[in-house]
């Protein structure tokens, strides 16, 4: 029974990590076509939100009970790291920007270790040493970064994001009463994604977007694709089923081996950008990346505590835990880049 379980989890896990990580390679050639980043945000949360309507309805008791929780997810995990993420793709390339977002978890331990001023571990500290020189690779900070500086910033900006979540869902969480039931992470998905629509047709302005562009071809990597195809992808694909099968996938298998498959989704976006949009990484930024994903696995796995109740797969992301935790009990490591890939 568990053997099947373990299988399910691993199965699901898989779909979700391709998923999350084909949003960038999807969202690249609309971005290039001319449709703004910002849109391409809207349309993918916006589109997300109407399909995961019935699920919030069924859900409304959050609305009363949770309103911090939704917030936070909605603002920073939905508009804020999809916001910074698709910018940034739009000026360096995919596999790079979700590295960069890898840092999420070694920003997470400098908050703690910083800000609110309590020990870290030797191990999570070695695990923030991997990932930051990692990404010096990744950048090629020798040759006085290989990619646009503001690219970059974005990504980052995206990595803070994740940070502020991961805070602000822990210190939501602190006023769940003991033995209170845990707020539903697909609720709690489907809340986020219709605040983040909420908040980006504020930002975004969708009615000045140019919608007859969703009607032409993108180019990727010189073969034409229909625009409202790879929209159809990040909406269905990327966004609800990778939300939905890593929900699901987080009950059925481990900390240890959820953490193993969440940093597989930068790998995935990298592959996919190779193959599909031609963006080709040298042999050193190939190590870094290794190397920021090791050192990303041992932070999360440093920073494991008990947990504080699911919150939503982020961010991202990522699974259907806030900062360090995991469903119904148990102790699951920090993950990164669902919200945003």
């Amino acid at each position: 029974m568990h053997a099947s379980r373990g299988r399910s989890g691993l199965g699901l896990a898989l779909v979700s990590a391709f998923a999350f990580g084909g949003s960038g390679v999807a969202a690249k050639p609309l971005i290039e076509a001319g449709v703004d980043p910002l849109h391409v945000v809207w349309l993918r949360v916006a589109g997300a939100a109407l399909v995961m309507l019935p699920v919030a309805w069924r859900h409304r008791g959050l609305v009363s009970r949770r309103p911090i929780l939704l917030l936070g997810f909605g603002l920073l995990a939905v508009a804020g790291v999809q916001a910074f993420y698709f910018a940034a793709i739009s000026r360096i390339p995919v596999g790079v920007a979700l590295l960069v977002e890898y840092l999420s978890p070694a920003l997470v331990l400098g908050w703690v270790r910083f800000v609110q001023r309590r020990p870290v571990t030797r191990r999570a500290a070695v695990g923030v040493v991997l990932a930051v020189g990692g990404l010096a690779c990744v950048v090629e900070v020798w040759s006085g970064l290989g990619f646009d500086a503001l690219g970059l910033l974005l990504a980052l900006g995206a990595a803070c994001c994740q940070v502020g979540y991961f805070v602000l869902s822990d210190q939501g969480s602190s006023d769940a009463s003991p033995g209170a039931e845990p707020p539903n992470p697909v609720g709690v998905i489907a809340y986020g994604l219709l605040i983040g629509a909420c908040v980006l047709t504020v930002v975004a302005r969708p009615w000045t977007m140019d919608w007859a562009a969703l009607g032409g071809s993108a180019v990727m990597d010189g073969t034409d694709v229909p625009a409202w195809l790879l929209l159809a992808w990040i909406v269905l694909i990327a966004t609800v089923l990778a939300y939905a099968t890593g929900v699901v996938s987080v009950r059925l298998l481990s900390p240890a081996v959820a953490g193993v498959v969440a940093c597989l989704e930068a790998v995935v976006a990298t592959v996919l950008a190779w193959v599909m949009l031609g963006e080709h990484l040298s042999a050193p930024q190939l190590i870094g990346g290794a190397v920021v994903l090791i050192g990303s696995l041992i932070a999360q796995s440093a920073t494991s505590r008990r947990p504080s109740g699911p919150v939503a797969s982020g961010p991202g992301g990522s699974r259907a835990a806030g900062p360090g935790t995991g469903p119904a009990g148990t102790d699951a490591p920090l993950s990164t880049g669902r919200a945003a890939s």
